[in-house]
């Protein structure tokens, strides 16, 4: 090496420190300028008054003002500062533009929500919005706006992506409540529907009816009778040892079908108990709404606090979580009412034959005759790509999204793709001051529809649904896809809101909804069943309810966090008499681990994971042999979504019909052996054997931040929550899974808010340097309470109007 290259050398090397310093303080300034503002005084022009801004130590979020104009303001102002990239993730998730953010990885959501063209439908619904309400919209764009200018240096995902954030508009509150049809509605694909269909187009009626049929064991309606027991179809109906083999092994079909049985999806959990009940003569409300949970959290720990003469002493004082991108209170309390929501699972959405005219393809037939089809071309800017063209044909129902068992096209009739179907009127919950007041309202809200509970200050309680789009249907069947072109079929208008079914103070002052059929009758049959809960939760939830004389806010968190497995505790014992009798010395530690059964889903619980897997193998067992003669026909086939199983499996069980076992075992025992050594081999293989599989292994928190799976694992986890173990899971009050679970956890009696709890995961801000990044998280991970009132000011932010 010459003299010259070591000199070299040695500058590069005493020059190193100070370049890595110079990236460090580079990379921290940067990070750090887009923490959002806690303190100070900043202008904002637009204010009709100063508002000001206080967070206590959970990050809970103080606005007090004079007018609720203003409010909205500085809560977008609030949501951009510490939420901004989370709210675009929103709007363009519903819009089908994420491609453009983060590039070709996002492309087939885009093109699945793309179909629906619903920013064109937030546009509609916005410029068809009261005058009242797009005010309230364009204040609160403005605050967003002004908070995201405020930030030294562009929120910090941005920097990451390498892009800009571009400003929000006031219909992009209406795609982030898009979003929300999207999540609660099962992403607009009405699958569930499809395979319906199908099975109905392979299998007798009479099987497929039995195959689908409620479980009268488990349903716990607010109202009206449970269902009829599942009847066996006879044997001269269906007889799978008279049939041919089905392509395709039965072993490989049930291994498929293992994980699509128990998916969790999106629901919650509301109670209520009437203020006889408690000890305060005001009722209870609790809610937990069940969703994909992400870093940060979806909700927003939010008092608003103005005048307002209607309320107690004329000041109007808000409680419970906002949702950034809007600025509407969600569920909360107001000092007279207290609200709370899970999802319904009516029939939202309906598959339409759609008959093309056979001398020109462009028209379809309409009950006055034919309409031209719509065609969209629909760009979507991929990041790093060309545009991707999207070609879309609309009918007067919907896009054309699918084909029918015969190939006819199918349009999809959506709730979600209607502007009807959104508007502001959530806000006015925070006016209500009884139950009744609230009840009134509820069939005018624009919201994907909704089972809402509310109990009030005076003791009472009452339940309907929420939502302005319940659809009237006529002529049609409403399970599978129908002809529409016939005169009077179809959707025909909005239920009227004196239909809407209402329940108000019970007799023994108790209210449940835990996405369960609520209904009977007609009023099932105005709502329909989108694929309605078990209800092995709502069940344990209304005997939890039944099991106390009365109640405080903690009470209730204990029924939100029970874990006992209720449900399985029949599957256990059916695996411990399978297990009786055998030899087999594979099975014994099975045997030996399930028989002292503690029946909780508990994080040291094997037993719970060895039942659960037992389970989970004889359903798909009993199920593949009628999978594999619809997959046969459909190769695109899989059980029904949000349909479970579980009547007509049990029912096998116990019947033991030999026309429906799978040909490949001699009996029914030999199929539930099986299934136990299917368990022992896939469980037991894993380091530490059975007696090592304990549930919190498989059942961890996995909350995670969007963009997290792009970074290295080492830098991941300072933007992800900890990973941890987690007790609870489905057909239980305390559901938890990996990325999924309760994203709050709210209890509160009307007008004794300081009582009140509210749990959250993941904390308020997204910002890895915020002191509210990840606040309170623990707290929910241990189902400790915090509370619903901020506790004492940590910072306190000023938005001053200039001086005129």
């Amino acid at each position: 090496m010459t003299v010259r290259r070591r000199q070299l050398l040695r500058v590069l090397l005493l020059a190193l420190p100070a370049l890595l310093l110079a990236a460090f303080v580079t990379g921290w300034y940067l990070l750090a300028g887009s923490r959002a503002r806690l303190d100070g005084v900043r202008p904002a022009a637009s204010l009709a008054a100063a508002v000001s801004i206080t967070r206590d130590a959970l990050g809970t979020v103080t606005i007090e003002g004079k007018n609720r104009a203003d409010i909205s303001y500085a809560l977008g102002y609030v949501h951009a500062q510490e939420r901004f990239f989370a709210m675009d993730l929103m709007r363009r998730l519903s819009a089908g533009e994420l491609s453009a953010l983060v590039g070709p990885a996002a492309l087939k959501v885009d093109l699945d929500h793309r179909r629906h063209r619903l920013r064109a439908i937030a546009a509609a619904a916005y410029a068809h919005l009261p005058p009242a309400e797009r005010h309230q919209l364009d204040r609160y764009r403005d605050g967003v706006n002004a908070g995201l200018a405020d930030l030294r240096v562009r929120p910090w995902e941005y920097l990451l992506l390498g892009s800009r954030p571009q400003p929000w508009r006031a219909e992009d509150s209406m795609l982030v409540i898009a979003a929300m049809y999207l999540d609660l509605n099962g992403d607009a694909r009405n699958e569930r529907e499809l395979r319906m269909a199908q099975m109905r187009a392979v299998l007798p009626g009479p099987l497929v009816d039995f195959l689908l049929a409620p479980d009268p064991d488990w349903e716990a309606p607010l109202r009206g009778r449970l269902s009829r027991s599942p009847v066996l179809p006879a044997a001269d109906v269906f007889d799978l040892r008279r049939l041919a083999p089905a392509t395709g092994s039965s072993t490989a079909l049930a291994a498929a079908l293992v994980p699509a049985l128990d998916a969790p999806r999106p629901g919650s959990n509301n109670f209520a108990v009437a203020g006889t009940l408690t000890g305060s003569g005001a009722a209870l409300l609790a809610n937990d709404m069940h969703l994909g949970l992400r870093v940060p959290n979806i909700w927003f720990r939010t008092r608003l606090r103005y005048p307002d003469p209607t309320a107690p002493g004329g000041r109007r004082d808000v409680n419970g979580v906002s949702l950034p991108g809007t600025p509407a209170i969600i569920v909360g309390s107001n000092g007279q009412i207290a609200w709370g929501f899970t999802n319904s699972y009516g029939d939202w959405q309906d598959w339409v034959r759609v008959r093309r005219d056979p001398a020109d393809a462009s028209r379809y037939r309409v009950p006055d005759g034919w309409a031209a089809i719509e065609t969209h071309d629909e760009h979507i800017q991929v990041k790093g790509r060309p545009d991707t063209i999207l070609k879309i044909e609309d009918t007067r129902w919907g896009p054309i999204m699918g084909t029918d068992t015969d190939g006819t096209p199918l349009a999809l009739a959506w709730i979600g793709g209607r502007p009807h179907g959104y508007n502001l009127d959530l806000m006015q919950l925070e006016h209500a001051p009884d139950v009744a007041a609230a009840l009134d309202l509820a069939p005018h809200l624009g919201m994907p529809p909704q089972n809402l509970l509310v109990a009030d200050s005076r003791g009472e309680i009452g339940w309907t649904l929420a939502g302005n789009s319940v659809p009237l249907r006529a002529g049609i069947d409403p399970l599978l896809p129908s002809d529409w072109s016939r005169p009077g079929s179809g959707w025909q208008g909005w239920a009227a809101p004196a239909s809407y079914p209402r329940i108000e103070n019970p007799a023994d002052g108790r209210l449940w909804t835990a996405n369960n059929r609520t209904v009977d009758g007609d009023a099932l049959s105005l709502l329909g069943n989108g694929g309605h809960d078990l209800g092995a939760r709502a069940q344990q939830i209304r005997d939890d309810l039944h099991a106390r004389p009365s109640f405080t806010p903690g009470d209730l968190l204990d029924i939100q966090l029970d874990d006992r497995a209720v449900f399985l505790s029949r599957w256990q014992r059916l695996l411990q008499d399978t297990l009786a009798d055998s030899t087999d010395p594979s099975l014994q530690p099975l045997r030996r681990l399930t028989a002292a059964w503690r029946g909780r889903a508990a994080v040291d619980g094997v037993d719970y994971q060895l039942v659960r897997a037992f389970r989970r193998q004889v359903s798909a067992a009993v199920l593949a042999p009628f999978v594999a003669r619809v997959k046969q026909r459909y190769a695109d086939f899989g059980w029904p979504g949000e349909n479970s199983a579980e009547a007509a499996v049990w029912t096998l069980l116990q019947q033991q019909p030999a026309q429906l076992l799978d040909p490949a075992y001699p009996d029914w025992h030999s199929l539930l052996i099986d299934a136990a050594k299917q368990v022992t081999d896939e469980l037991g293989q894993q380091p530490g054997g059975l007696a090592a599989r304990r549930w919190g292994k498989h059942n961890r928190t996995g909350i995670r931040h969007p963009l997290s799976a792009a970074l290295p694992s080492w830098l991941a986890r300072f933007i992800d929550m900890p990973d941890q173990p987690i007790s609870g899971d489905n057909n239980m009050p305390h559901v938890a899974a990996p990325g999924f679970g309760a994203s709050e956890h709210l209890d509160v009696a009307p007008g004794h808010e300081a009582e009140g709890i509210l749990n959250m995961p993941g904390g308020q801000s997204d910002h890895p340097l915020s002191p509210y990044f990840g606040a309170g998280h623990a707290d929910w991970l241990q189902g400790r309470p915090t509370p619903l009132l901020p506790g004492a000011t940590r910072h306190t932010l000023v938005l001053q109007p200039a001086s005129r």
